[in-house]
């Protein structure tokens, strides 16, 4: 099994908010197994805690088991991609299950945001409006697209990025795990690079800390994640915490390419 503990730094903070009683998120991250799982719980009574927590339980042991066999340079994007979207229908199939075989977990669901490095690469598996960004240089970009009623109405033009702001539409996901039998994961590749900067997180960050407070923040504590992740919790329960806010920082330390391991042990095996 590869192990990436050397390659990402890796911290995790999560917080009830300011006005929730207890907290719907769910967070696991592994530095080792460059491993990060993220969700956001929705249901009555404790059932959104339940959901979230059934996901990020099951992503974590399944694809540690997963990955516990694959040697450097095995998983390619696409191998990735699939995983991904195995265990994610996994964790949906025992989520909704869940919701039927017990009335007090009747329509519980959850968001779900997942990413897995490898091989200079980032491999992201989304599903409800749990976002992922990433920092490289001074540019921060959201690189998931929120499955969410507000986000059609922007890709559609019916509103603005600056009106879906202050919309009442905030919370309606178009897509969640465990509501259906069925859900479809959106899974891609990017290549990764050493600096970049990932930040997973649950929407108590976005919707209450602007995009530029976010950069702002990323770029000037990167040197800094502990720090970086408590002033977002922080900015976000000082503009309301309205809502569970959970991060997850991720920054790649160096060049993690699989052929450039097996090249160095090659080298120093010829000399």
């Amino acid at each position: 099994m590869t192990n990436l503990s050397s390659v990402l730094e890796v911290i995790s903070l999560s917080h009830p908010g300011m006005v929730r009683s207890h907290n719907e998120d769910s967070i696991a991250a592994d530095a080792e197994l460059g491993l990060a799982v993220l969700a956001d719980g929705m249901g009555g009574y404790n059932a959104g805690e339940v959901a979230s927590g059934i996901a990020v339980a099951m992503l974590s042991s399944e694809m540690k088991k997963a990955l516990a066999n694959k040697k450097p340079g095995e998983l390619n994007g696409a191998a990735a991609e699939r995983l991904i979207v195995e265990q994610s229908a996994r964790a949906n199939a025992a989520i909704f299950q869940a919701a039927q075989s017990q009335p007090r977990y009747s329509g519980m669901g959850t968001t779900l945001v997942v990413a897995l490095w490898r091989d200079n690469q980032i491999t992201v598996g989304h599903i409800g409006d749990s976002r992922i960004y990433r920092l490289r240089g001074d540019s921060l970009e959201q690189i998931t697209r929120d499955h969410s009623l507000l986000q059609e109405q922007i890709d559609s033009g019916m509103i603005t990025k600056d009106q879906a702001r202050y919309s009442q539409n905030k919370n309606l996901v178009t897509r969640a795990v465990g509501i259906d039998p069925e859900v479809e994961t959106e899974v891609h590749t990017y290549p990764a690079r050493a600096g970049d900067i990932y930040l997973l997180c649950s929407d108590g960050l976005n919707d209450m800390v602007p995009d530029e407070d976010i950069q702002l923040t990323l770029a000037s504590l990167q040197s800094n994640l502990p720090l970086a992740a408590q002033q977002l919790v922080q900015q976000a329960n000082d503009n309301g915490g309205r809502d569970n806010v959970s991060v997850i920082l991720v920054r790649i330390v160096k060049d993690f390419s699989a052929r450039s391991g097996w090249v160095a042990k090659l080298k120093a095996w010829l000399k």
